[in-house]
């Protein structure tokens, strides 16, 4: 017989399976997307779309992996036109990125296709969505340093000047 098992381990599996599902719903509406975009590749684009023109030592502190890594990503997202790299006019030797044309309309339909998913699973589901559910999802997403939608939605739109020079 196994041991019963305390409430934070079993909050922690119900959570990592959650998470399985998320980075599933991810993979799924990149997939439907029909580009070559890997799964980190598309952090740092949202990662852009969120916080607007950042330095690549920004990003890879965003994403928690070495500066070399981060630069090798945005080479990668130079290369298929999704990102571009813009010079300071205060200090030529600061490189910013920012999100081309391209780039930010692979955000939009993968974060419409995930929106699509996860409506279609609410409306499933709708019996268990109660207050105390949604707070502690909101707890938990707060205490991961997530941002609400609404306000990112709104800090991407605040973002959007100027992408569509490329």
């Amino acid at each position: 017989m196994q041991p019963l098992q305390s409430a934070p381990e079993i909050t922690v599996q119900a959570l990592m399976r959650a998470s399985r599902a998320f980075v599933g719903l991810t993979v799924r509406a990149l997939s439907q997307v029909d580009t070559d975009v890997t799964l980190p590749q598309l952090r740092a684009l949202v990662v852009l779309a969120d916080r607007g023109i950042l330095r690549g030592a920004d990003i890879a502190e965003e994403l928690q992996v070495n500066p070399s890594t981060a630069t090798r990503m945005t080479d990668r997202l130079v290369a298929k036109g999704l990102v571009r790299r813009v010079r300071s006019t205060d200090d030529r030797r600061v490189v910013r990125l920012r999100l081309t044309r391209a780039g930010r309309e692979i955000v939009e339909r993968v974060m419409e296709k995930r929106r699509a998913a996860l409506e279609r699973i609410v409306a499933e589901t709708a019996e268990v969505w109660q207050p105390a559910v949604i707070a502690a999802l909101t707890a938990f997403a707060d205490a991961a340093g997530e941002m609400p939608e609404q306000e990112w939605w709104l800090g991407w739109a605040g973002n959007r000047v100027g992408a569509d020079e490329v």
